[in-house]
């Protein structure tokens, strides 16, 4: 399942979701910052989907009451996946909260790159980085549960045992910031904005077959399947627009137009609204006072500050060098070189400076040097297998890392749904279901990357790559690599973040004793987005990141639907039956154990492919803040720091750091 919080962005998810041409109207949300990948890394993570590890689940034994057929659905003031929710109807507030917490103060962050447009539904253009404060979504998570919303735009929710529907209920006191109420044709206008201009979200919402007013307050999903669990869930998701300002004409009498980008400052209803902006610079949003939702338990102690501002820089050691000037107040620093070695000036050292990391224990996530799988000389998996060979993961992380990563080896990476050792009890009898469609060594062999240590194993690893590529057919001749016609065997690694062109260029070399002719291909942003869309790349590096409660998204990863389809997130290109099969066991997973055992079957036929070359993985989230803020004694589980959703201006700390400049 897609996770998302309405307050932040992802510092890592932000490029992924311009990979692929997602305008994140239900911010998707996965992953803390990918390390050392091609990232912005100046704004602060969302909380991921709250789901926790096995030691922290709740008992996958206790299942949301369901009713007996003959039973009408009742309304609930919650959804959770799988178990129930934590929070009784009449709760007060999350208990992560400070519900004291003071207001004011202004919150200084960060983006990479530029923004040109404040329509982020289209998969078009560069949308500024916060337009979510200013909109809401039907529901909202919890960050100390797994997979659990409660009821923002709606106060309740229903749906039948069957799962092939469901209605939410809007509060009647809903409101936009002009005053209008929101309404059930709100609801259903957004719903047919986001999925007939956002291909990746029609490709997300294609269950759902009808979205119809059926009531004052009600709205109705209705979904061409029974028994998705996720369905119901994945809709309060939605956030929801103004139709009457969307549908009307602007200040020069032009009617709008959802499906276009626009620099015209959008109506919305959120906690926040759009205080001033400079195209491609700057955007400030301001907190609304009269905001209809503040003291409802799911905001109450959040949307702390009066205003939060995003500044732009193109270049990220800039932007560094911004944040140590007192410039921006919080970072999230993705690059295990700049951890150790760019932090040492005179306010860490004098407290005004606070270096922090935070655990993540809400995500998984797969870092990979991915190659498109579209294109034939990828096509053989020796080959795909040879270039992990070839890749000195040991040699890299001393060299460039200070020794601070561990190798991934799981497309759900430090969860419970990592997949390890042989299959054994309900992972096996999935994957036995389907035997004819998988490779046979999943029930023989676990998967390993290539061993890494010193200079005998790197040249081992080389032989062997080499082996791998005669294997597939191809020969070095006059020190290039060529197929049986002579073609030579040719990578182009596109990157768009000059900070990973060390990474690359480290490959590089070994990629080129073997024969393979490099080509490191730096563009901007801009062109970096649209080949990504369009397919047109040899090889990137990117991350797919994962909630605890993985769910239809997995179609979207690495589904043969989305294989073909322009913007989505399938970027190898991954089409093949076993894949297909196993993503509908774990959507359709029953209980937790289920689910587990589901997506332990799918990462482990995954790895068996050889469809990337995994990159590496940190299980923390590091970052810089001027010591100008305070927090709940008790941070969430699943929330990665929660900055600065749950935070609040510390006049004190404020003072004796010396004041935002």
């Amino acid at each position: 399942m897609r996770s998302r919080n309405r307050t932040t962005v992802l510092a890592c998810a932000a490029l992924m979701l311009a990979f692929s041409g997602l305008a994140a109207p239900s911010l998707a949300q996965t992953a803390p910052a990918a390390p050392d990948a091609p990232a912005q890394s100046g704004a602060p993570p969302a909380a991921a989907d709250p789901k926790a590890p096995p030691s922290e689940m709740p008992s996958p034994a206790v299942v949301p009451p369901d009713l007996a057929p003959s039973e009408a659905p009742q309304w609930r003031h919650a959804v959770a996946l799988l178990g129930t929710p934590k929070y009784p109807p009449d709760f007060k507030h999350f208990d992560y909260v400070n519900p004291n917490a003071p207001k004011g103060g202004l919150v200084r962050l960060s983006d990479n790159g530029t923004f040109d447009t404040l329509n982020d539904i289209i998969p078009r253009g560069n949308p500024a980085i916060g337009l979510n404060l200013i909109y809401d979504t039907l529901m909202a998570p919890s960050s100390d549960e797994v997979a659990t919303e409660y009821g923002l735009l709606a106060d309740a929710v229903r749906y039948p045992t069957d799962f092939s529907s469901v209605t939410y209920r809007l509060r009647p006191e809903a409101k936009w910031h002009d005053g209008k109420p929101v309404t059930p044709d709100d609801v259903v206008w957004s719903f047919e904005a986001l999925t007939k201009n956002n291909p990746q979200q029609a490709f997300y919402y294609s269950h759902v077959k009808k979205a119809e007013v059926t009531g004052e307050r009600e709205v109705t999903f209705s979904f061409d399947q029974t028994g998705n669990r996720e369905l119901p869930q994945i809709v309060g998701q939605l956030r929801v627009m103004p139709k009457h300002w969307w549908t009307a004409n602007d200040a020069s009498g032009k009617p709008r137009d959802i499906s276009q980008g626009t620099l015209e400052v959008p109506l919305g209803g959120g906690a926040y609204r759009i205080k001033q902006m400079v195209p491609g610079r700057t955007i400030s949003y301001e907190r609304v006072p009269d905001y209809w939702a503040a003291q409802l338990p799911v905001n109450v102690g959040t949307n702390n500050f009066d205003e939060q501002r995003y500044d732009y820089f193109r270049d990220e050691t800039v932007e560094l060098e911004a944040f140590k000037g007192d410039q921006y107040d919080f970072r999230v620093e993705s690059s295990a070189k700049d951890w150790a070695t760019a932090y040492d000036f005179p306010a860490v050292k004098a407290g005004k400076v606070i270096l922090e990391e935070f655990p993540n224990r809400a995500s998984g996530s797969m870092q990979a040097f991915i190659p498109n799988l579209r294109r034939e000389k990828f096509q053989n998996q020796k080959v795909r297998r040879a270039l992990n060979y070839a890749l000195d993961f040991d040699g890299m992380n001393r060299t460039l890392f200070f020794g601070a990563y561990k190798r991934t080896s799981s497309y759900f990476q430090n969860t419970e749904l990592a997949s390890s050792g042989l299959p054994q009890g309900k992972e096996l009898a999935i994957l036995e279901g389907v035997k004819d469609l998988v490779p046979a060594s999943v029930f023989t062999t676990p998967y390993e990357n290539p061993p890494s240590g010193g200079e005998d194993v790197r040249r081992g690893n080389l032989r062997e790559a080499a082996r791998l590529f005669k294997e597939a057919g191809y020969e070095v001749k006059g020190g290039k690599l060529v197929n049986a016609k002579g073609e030579p065997f040719t990578i182009e690694l596109l990157i768009a973040n000059p900070a990973f062109e060390r990474v690359a260029l480290f490959y590089k070399p070994t990629l080129e004793r073997l024969g393979v002719t490099v080509n490191v291909r730096q563009v901007d942003t801009s062109q970096y987005i649209n080949r990504i869309r369009a397919r047109d790349f040899d090889m990137i590096v990117s991350v797919w990141g994962q909630s605890l409660s993985p769910g239809n998204e997995q179609r979207e990863y690495w589904g043969s639907a989305s294989a073909d389809r322009e913007g989505s997130a399938n970027y190898a290109g991954i089409k093949d039956p076993g894949i297909d099969a196993l993503i509908e066991k774990v959507i359709y997973a029953k209980d937790r154990e289920e689910l587990v055992a589901a997506t332990h079957a799918l990462d482990r036929v995954l790895l068996a492919h050889d469809y990337v070359v995994p990159g590496w993985n940190y299980g923390f989230l590091r970052t810089a803040r001027w010591n100008r803020f305070s927090r709940p004694e008790k941070l969430p589980e699943y929330g990665l720091g929660s900055f600065p959703t749950i935070w609040w201006w510390d006049e004190a700390k404020a003072k004796a750091t010396g004041g935002a400049k």
